[in-house]
């Protein structure tokens, strides 16, 4: 369908960014660090990426309104292999991890038809 309905956001220490693919550029969205809020975990906090995939569910036109988040679901999984096969070529560590969706949500003010679909962190392995 090709409706390239999610948004890489990516946060770290200094605050959260849109991923501009097109301009393969970082456009900033919040001064402010929020990786405490993309999962439960401690090594949220600590890993210096997390990734934060969203998914614009208004651009799915093609799709069925009860199918949109299937599909949403499958294309960030898509997405998110490509980050783990990167990681592994350069050493990186990653690990998709358990997020509060709503709690994020808010923090990110997104409207009501973006979900968040996962959070990836991503960082240096431990010794």
């Amino acid at each position: 369908m090709n409706s390239q309905e999610v948004d890489l956001y990516v946060a770290t220490a200094e605050g959260l960014y849109l991923y501009d693919a097109k301009a393969n550029q970082l456009q900033p969205v919040l001064a402010k660090d929020i990786r405490a809020q993309t999962g439960s975990q401690q090594f949220v906090k600590e890993a210096p990426v997390s990734l934060i995939f969203v998914a614009d569910l208004a651009r799915l036109t093609k799709a069925k309104p009860a199918d949109r988040e299937l599909y949403a679901g499958i294309d960030t999984g898509f997405i998110s292999q490509n980050v783990y096969l990167y990681c592994a070529s350069e050493g990186l560590a990653t690990v998709v991890h358990a997020v509060d969706r709503a709690v994020l949500a808010k923090s990110m003010s997104l409207r009501p038809e973006q979900k968040v679909i996962l959070a990836q962190a991503v960082g240096h392995p431990k010794k």
